[in-house]
């Protein structure tokens, strides 16, 4: 029998589903069950998902793209809390908030979103608590990312945040790195603009520290990298 068009859909959130950290480990009866109310949301580059102080829907799972969440200071500044992407889920906190949103969400890229909406998974919760459990889990991985943010923004300046950004998706090796995104979001997460970002990639390249070749980034020398960002921390 030919599978109709709502199950061939259903199968294909609750693959989507299967990929994101929150859902890892379910049933697939669980899976469908989610899939069976979760909405799809396309969205274009630029455009909002969310805006701080909304209404709370519920959370959502990136199934393609990057949605940048930010917080805008009373001066109008940006700052990025985080960019999710594909498999990634945010916004778990606004199952139990009153409030509504505490940020801003919008794709930085062509996006499509899955929607949990809040009432069907609050009163699945209720039935498998284990489910909550699991919530609190990707809701605390949420928090390390946040802290490791705060500690990241303390850094003084682009040439700093950047030798720092580097090292650590270097793992301790050389070699070649890929953008997860583009620059610009890039220097979204870093807190600069697009134009202060290319002039300290030139800078390293200049020096043959990096070889930029698109989205790939080569470190050429670790020891120099290393070097910066403790002379800049004035561990040097």
């Amino acid at each position: 029998m030919t599978p109709r068009p709502s199950e061939l859909r259903i199968a294909a959130v609750a693959s989507s589903l299967r990929c994101c950290q929150l859902f890892s480990g379910l049933s697939a009866e669980d899976l469908g069950m989610i899939a069976g109310f979760a909405v799809l949301r396309n969205l274009e580059r630029g455009e909002y998902l969310f805006r701080q102080g909304a209404p709370a829907e519920g959370f959502y799972v990136v199934q393609r793209g990057a949605v940048n969440v930010h917080r805008v200071s009373a001066a109008g500044r940006e700052q990025v809390i985080h960019v999710f992407r594909a498999g990634e889920s945010f916004a778990e906190a606004a199952l139990a908030a009153p409030t509504g949103y505490p940020a801003d969400a919008r794709a930085v890229e062509p996006a499509t979103v899955l929607l949990i909406p809040k009432q069907p998974m609050l009163d699945l919760i209720g039935r498998r608590p284990d489910l909550a459990l699991r919530m609190l889990g990707s809701m605390s991985q949420h928090l390390r990312v946040l802290v490791g943010m705060l500690d990241d923004l303390t850094l003084k300046d682009v040439e700093t945040r950047l030798a720092n950004w580097l090292l650590k998706h270097a793992q301790g090796r050389p070699g070649p790195l890929q953008l997860p995104g583009t620059k610009r979001v890039l220097a979204a997460e870093l807190g600069t603009s697009s134009e202060t970002l290319s002039r300290t990639f030139a800078a390293l390249r200049d020096r043959k520290i990096i070889a930029v070749a698109g989205k790939t980034i080569i470190i050429r020398d670790l020891g120099a990298l290393e070097a910066i960002l403790h002379r800049n921390l004035g561990e040097a």
